[in-house]
């Protein structure tokens, strides 16, 4: 048994004297006839964690739906199952890459889709914090509430962009196009440098509206709101911080980080999953039910910068 490479071509030679073509798009490796070794990721992802990953994000769905309809929180509900959505088929992908590591379908779904994912939810948070500033006074906010949106909702759709075409360039090279990898890398990057400065201004509303959420009574929704939220955010840039090292490297066969499941469960898997759920706690129609300006008024860009009826 043997491997070689010719113009960045892998063959494997088993002990038979047959011959596997093992990366590109000409592989025609299977579970069967090449070593695990030889694949992107040197491992077949865990059906138990990707089957519990996709009901649960399909019942974080169907709960989000749910609340968007009664609360009409268009905006919010949209970022939240276009977040799922892109989670369940990516886990899905991880299945058929199960199935067959050198399958392209399998790679290509994952790659890209489980990348893009979190850039939804990431969404939903900018959306909250928009809302929060309303609810405790926008004077305390050095942006407007629209801004919030429009800002960071840009940044996200760069980073989206970035992300989605790195992800989708490297898919068609079956992890073999250093540029795909230097693309995603770049939405990663500016994800996380948005999430950073999105942090900061969280922090700095917080000491600016001190004597309101000081001297008032907080109800316990507005409480678990913030905690859900801060919880959500913290979640979610752990995650792309975990990225950024995991590509760091490329899609390289001698990438540890790549290759290390239980850290890709445990950084990627987990901590998005958590982020999800948190934004059910912290839905707008839970903690701001009662407010005349309804949980959907964050979404309308023209009204955000009229005060809001207490």
């Amino acid at each position: 048994m043997s491997v070689s490479r010719i113009n960045d071509t892998l063959y494997y030679t088993n002990g038979a004297g047959a011959v596997y073509i093992a990366n590109g798009d000409d592989a025609n490796c299977t579970v069967s006839t090449c070593p695990l070794e030889l694949s992107t990721y040197g491992y077949r992802p865990s059906l138990g964690a990707s089957g519990a990953l996709i009901a649960l994000y399909a019942i974080c769905l169907i709960v989000q739906l749910g609340l968007g309809i009664r609360y009409r929180s268009w905006w919010f509900m949209g970022c939240m199952i276009l977040g799922c959505f892109c989670e369940i088929i990516g886990y899905v992908g991880r299945i058929l890459y199960w199935k067959n590591p050198w399958d392209d379908a399998g790679f290509i779904m994952q790659i890209v889709l489980i990348t893009i994912g979190p850039v939804f939810f990431s969404g939903a948070i900018y959306v909250l914090l928009s809302r929060l500033v309303i609810h405790f006074g926008k004077h305390y906010s050095r942006l407007a509430p629209k801004w919030y949106i429009w800002i960071f909702i840009v940044s996200d759709v760069i980073s989206l962009a970035l992300q989605a075409a790195g992800g989708a360039k490297s898919a068609s090279s079956n992890g073999g196009d250093e540029s795909g990898v230097n693309i995603a890398l770049a939405g990663l990057a500016l994800q996380v440098a948005t999430l950073v400065l999105f942090s900061l201004l969280v922090i700095d509303f917080a000491i600016r509206s001190r004597s309101v959420w000081r001297g008032a009574a907080l109800t316990g929704r507005i409480k678990i709101f913030c905690l859900a939220l801060a919880a959500a955010l913290i979640f979610i840039m752990i995650r792309c911080s975990y990225r950024v090292y995991e590509l760091s490297e490329g899609y390289s066969r001698d990438s540890e980080a790549l290759r290390d499941e239980p850290l890709f469960i445990a950084l990627e898997s987990v901590m998005v999953v958590c982020a999800a759920y948190c934004l059910i706690p912290a839905h707008p129609g839970f903690a701001f039910k009662g407010d005349q300006s309804s949980a959907s008024a964050v979404e309308k860009s023209e009204d955000l910068t009229e005060p809001v009826s207490k």
